[in-house]
């Protein structure tokens, strides 16, 4: 039988909308602020390598920093890590606002990062914490689909506050959100039953503890794979629509806004193909699909924009489709440390990510072959691995 935790203040419904802005908290530290690059580099009197430093250094620190959180939660609770990294975050953002140089900028993002991390880590804990069986994957879903808003609509509001204001302006909004999330997780009620009992460093080492459960380390790999051509696209699309096609920055944001959509559906349409079609099937169907528009990218994806947008869009849905149902088998692999099953499954997806990212910065021709080429390779890797470890030794299993 499903279960709900009872939140006196938020209900379903506010605890809902609590996990969707905590989990939107990456692309608005992010996206929000990419419109303002060329602006800050002008205005902090820096290059644009430096002003970039700012995005790099709080993407590696934040994915550092969920290693920690997510266990400190298992021993301190979810709500106190919260309550903490909202502090860290707010006023890193604040920090932001206030800087007059590059490097001090760089300085308070990654402080700003590392609330970031907290953050992050602990909103997948929650899900688990309150929800059980189909109601939980069904609530990753809801979710994911939600927060994915955030990476289309953070670029036109920080366009849209810089009408007004200047880059700092983008960052006082970010610590406004913040403040808003730390309002409704002063409402939200403490969701950890058992918590760890043993020394800060015996919490962080329950990292190792439940990376040797081999069903769950291998299922991480398989579903953190995907992360890698997800960021191979997010890093490379403006180098492919503004370069390589000539398109115009504001024909582009047009052309990523689109596929951003489907990413939207994506967890959407799981939750009417998990109706009638086993978890199994639709990860295979999911991969196949992912190979097969690979191919299409790499042979046909020159041909035309819009030929390389819609052959991406199978890969991007079904993609996404399969993300909250890896989410919730990896919880599904291992009884308790739900805090470090959370840590370690940002942090793989972070790892990977930026492995996507590195292999854009190589400049091996073009973006659009290696697009596909990588769609193709991780989905037959994955399907691979996926096919063994389900058929030969059957350690897959959903709980």
């Amino acid at each position: 039988m499903d279960k709900i935790v009872k939140q006196k203040y938020l209900k379903e419904k506010g605890l809902m909308a609590m996990l969707v802005l905590l989990s939107a908290f990456i692309p608005l530290s992010i996206d929000m602020y990419l419109p303002a690059l060329p602006t800050m580099s002008e205005a902090l009197h820096a290059s644009s390598g430096l002003v970039n430093l700012t995005l790099t250094s709080f993407y590696m620190v934040f994915g550092i920093a969920t290693l920690f959180w997510g266990p400190l939660s298992d021993k301190y609770g979810r709500k106190p890590v919260l309550l903490a990294g909202l502090g860290i975050y707010i006023s890193g953002s604040i920090l932001c606002s206030l800087a007059n140089n590059v490097y001090f900028l760089i300085s308070c993002r990654i402080f700003q990062a590392v609330g970031s991390g907290a953050v992050i880590a602990v909103t997948n804990a929650i899900v688990k914490d309150s929800f059980e069986d189909k109601k939980r994957e069904t609530m990753l879903a809801l979710i994911q689909s939600m927060a994915m808003i955030a990476p289309i609509v953070a670029p036109l509001l920080g366009a849209f506050i810089l009408n007004y204001t200047s880059w700092k302006g983008i960052f006082l909004t970010l610590s406004l959100l913040g403040g808003l999330s730390l309002f409704l997780v002063v409402l939200y009620e403490e969701t950890i039953e058992n918590r760890y009992l043993g020394s800060v460093y015996g919490a962080v080492s329950r990292l190792f503890f439940v990376l040797k459960n081999r069903s769950f380390s291998t299922s991480l790999i398989i579903f953190s794979l995907m992360a890698v051509p997800l960021m191979t696209y997010v890093s490379s699309s403006a180098y492919i629509y503004v370069e390589e096609f000539g398109l115009s920055e504001q024909t582009y944001s047009f052309y990523f806004a689109t596929n951003a959509v489907f990413s939207i559906i994506g967890p959407l349409l799981y939750l009417r193909l998990s109706k009638k079609y086993a978890y199994k099937t639709i990860v295979n169907l999911s991969l196949f699909i992912t190979m097969a528009s690979g191919i299409t990218i790499y042979f046909l994806g020159t041909l035309s924009p819009i030929v390389f947008a819609v052959s991406l869009i199978p890969a991007t849905l079904f993609g996404s489709a399969i993300r909250p149902l890896g989410v919730n088998l990896m919880f599904s692999q291992q009884n308790g440390d739900t805090g470090a099953v959370s840590s370690a499954i940002n942090f793989s997806f972070t790892v990977f990510g930026g492995i996507g990212m590195l292999l854009t910065s190589f400049n091996i021709g073009s973006n659009i072959i290696l697009l596909g080429g990588v769609n193709f390779l991780v989905a037959i890797l994955n399907l691979a691995l996926w096919r063994f470890f389900n058929n030969k030794k059957n350690i897959l299993a959903e709980a």
